[in-house]
């Protein structure tokens, strides 16, 4: 009797966040939305997040926040979302590190691939591959070719192993058959001042980090990390265009909730952002980070998700990639 109370419980309060029941005073179904980011403010994610959020809060009429949990490379702030109650009051606006993490940390103690639910991709950014002016570095085949005559004697930093910058020279590494010295950071600032001075020689770098250095000439881009030339930087070849193989490294950003979250208010949130990302003042607001909006089913997001973490796990090991 009481296993059968707490299942009838559980599931009315899962119809009531969901909204399905009109006066429904379930907690989630009315209170504030948490948007859990999990790195700190001023990040790409983070703007995701504040772009986003007043946008849902006069959608839904629901107070929305956003909350920054930094800490063990976003692992921390994404299991804050796993282990959270799914009833629509707290979601993950994360990037493609999170599968990154999934093959560096396995001992994390969960998955953030079968214990999330995909929402939607909210965008795209591309990393670009630049070089300190110090160095010398005129062009992706140039440094492909110097790798290759001299193995370990150029260096790239990044802001710390299993980041997309650090993962991206590491396919880069694998598919040109190169070694390229890792100088590890901890954070992206430290590492841009000594690639600037020519302590380290190439790096990837996200587009609205590296473009101020680019335009005034104290870093060479040398590559984009898409299929296709960005907007902002139309004379920077893809990296796909140099045929050195697969390195395509486009990140995804996106939103997830936690597992079990009623798919009505999952898909109710969908419909929400696809309105919102389609908004002019969202899109110039990501495109000065370099980013592009995007839209997708939850479906399109989770098997993106999947794909995407298969991809990366293979390369962690064959390069025996560790989180240092």
């Amino acid at each position: 009797m009481q296993t059968s109370s707490l299942i009838s419980r559980r599931a009315l309060l899962a119809i009531a966040a969901a909204g399905a029941l009109p006066g429904a005073r379930a907690q989630g179904s009315d209170g504030p939305i948490r948007l859990v980011v999990p790195f700190t403010p001023g990040t790409g994610i983070d703007l995701i997040a504040r772009q986003i959020g007043p946008q849902l809060s006069r959608r839904l009429g629901r107070p929305v926040v956003v909350d920054n949990k930094a800490g063990a490379s976003g692992n921390i702030g994404t299991q804050e979302v796993v282990r959270a109650a799914p009833d629509g009051s707290t979601l993950l606006v994360t990037v493609n590190t999170m599968v990154m993490n999934r093959a560096l940390y396995p001992n994390a103690g969960f998955d953030p691939v079968k214990e999330l639910d995909p929402v939607t991709l909210t965008s795209w950014g591309q990393l670009l591959l630049v070089a300190s002016t110090k160095s010398g570095i005129t062009s992706a085949r140039d440094l492909v070719n110097r790798a290759k005559a001299k193995p370990g004697a150029l260096n790239y930093g990044s802001p710390g192993a299993g980041t997309p910058h650090h993962l991206a020279m590491e396919l880069v590494k694998n598919q040109t058959g190169t070694f390229i010295t890792h100088v590890p950071y901890r954070g992206t600032a430290p590492a841009v001042t000594d690639l600037l001075g020519g302590t380290i020689d190439v790096m990837f770098l996200p587009i609205h980090v590296a473009l101020q250095h680019v335009k005034a000439g104290s870093l060479r881009a040398l590559g984009i990390s898409s299929d296709k030339p960005h907007p902002l930087l139309m004379d920077v070849p893809p990296l796909k265009t140099l045929k050195l193989g697969d390195l395509e490294v486009e990140m995804w950003y996106g939103v997830l909730a936690p597992k079990g979250t009623p798919r009505a208010f999952v898909d109710r949130l969908n419909a929400q952002l696809k309105e919102i990302l389609a908004l002019p003042e969202v899109r110039a607001a990501f495109e000065t980070q370099g980013m592009v909006p995007a839209h997708s089913t939850p479906e399109e997001f989770g098997a993106l998700i999947r794909k995407d973490a298969d991809r990366w796990s293979q390369l962690i090991q064959k390069q025996k990639i560790t989180a240092e």
